[in-house]
């Protein structure tokens, strides 16, 4: 199913606001997580939108050549326009929180996307009955397991070219051979070449991880409004759409799916249009199903 880009966005939003960021932190396992919260000025208990990252990415996630900005601090941005407050995290490994990225884990994810649930909900600046939650690649993967197990409820849920299948996913980033090696890695870093030349270190329980956390069967348990948002030029999450319809199949309640000519950046090293697009997409959805 395709969805239609609503207005609904901007008609029940403070359309101009201001925004305002701030670093803020919180603990999960005795490390701190560091987040930026953004809140529009001149909203009073805004709803909110949290922004889980991807595989060796942080909270303002890649930098589009065109603007010179990330895609989260740009959605972040263009949402408290529309006066939405909203925070993105760095996973703990990741960008400025605690932690070593060799010791990465989706469960760790996870925990810090729980974590970053409950840190919201006790925030007297934003409205804790609207949250909702926004997960790009393997923070589509979190995002799924986050959305399932959370205490809260969420208004919505918009998977960004969500992994669906990890085990798979990974392998054709990383190789096979380093897949065997991080198998039988145990506590030892793998060294791992990514397709586009950087290098990383990981550990053997986030091999394992990528077969302990099942994102379809996470998302069958979660009941409210679904986005998924898939494009058919993506190499990384393929193929495309059937990756991101097995989402929706296994889902039971509102959802869309969005399938257009697009990479897994959403063609940001082209222009900023079809982020800008997916940006304002992604904000009508969850303005539509705020309660």
């Amino acid at each position: 199913m395709r969805v239609i880009v609503a207005t609904l966005f901007a008609s029940i939003a403070t359309s101009g606001a201001l925004a305002a960021e701030k670093v803020v932190e919180f603990p999960v396992d005795g490390q701190r997580v560091i987040g930026t919260l953004n809140t529009p000025d001149g909203v009073e208990n805004p709803p909110i939108v949290l922004l889980l990252h991807g595989f060796t990415g942080s909270r303002n996630e890649l930098e589009i050549p065109a603007v010179k900005e990330g895609i989260f601090a740009r959605a972040a941005r263009m949402w408290a326009e529309k006066g939405f407050a909203s925070l993105r995290i760095d996973f703990r490994g990741s960008g400025e929180s605690e932690g070593d990225f060799a010791d990465t884990t989706l469960d760790g994810q996870i925990a810090d996307g729980l974590a970053a649930l409950d840190y919201l909900a006790g925030l007297p600046e934003v409205d804790a009955d609207k949250m909702s939650l926004v997960g790009w690649s393997m923070g589509g993967a979190v995002g799924s397991a986050v959305a399932a197990r959370t205490r809260h409820d969420l208004d919505a849920v918009a998977l960004w070219a969500p992994g669906t299948n990890m085990g798979s996913a990974m392998t054709f980033v990383v190789g096979p051979d380093t897949m065997k090696k991080g198998f039988a890695a145990g506590g030892e870093a793998v060294e791992a070449t990514l397709p586009w030349g950087a290098k990383v270190s990981l550990k053997g329980p986030f091999f394992q991880s990528l077969y302990a956390v099942d994102p379809v069967a996470d998302i069958s348990k979660y009941e409210g409004p679904l986005l998924v948002a898939v494009g058919t030029k993506d190499d990384v999450v393929f193929p495309q759409p059937a990756a991101g319809q097995v989402l929706l199949d296994y889902h039971d309640g509102d959802e869309e799916l969005i399938v257009w000519p697009m990479d897994h950046v959403f063609n940001a090293f082209t222009n900023a249009e079809t982020v800008d697009k997916l940006i304002a997409a992604t904000g009508d959805f969850i303005a539509k199903h705020a309660d």
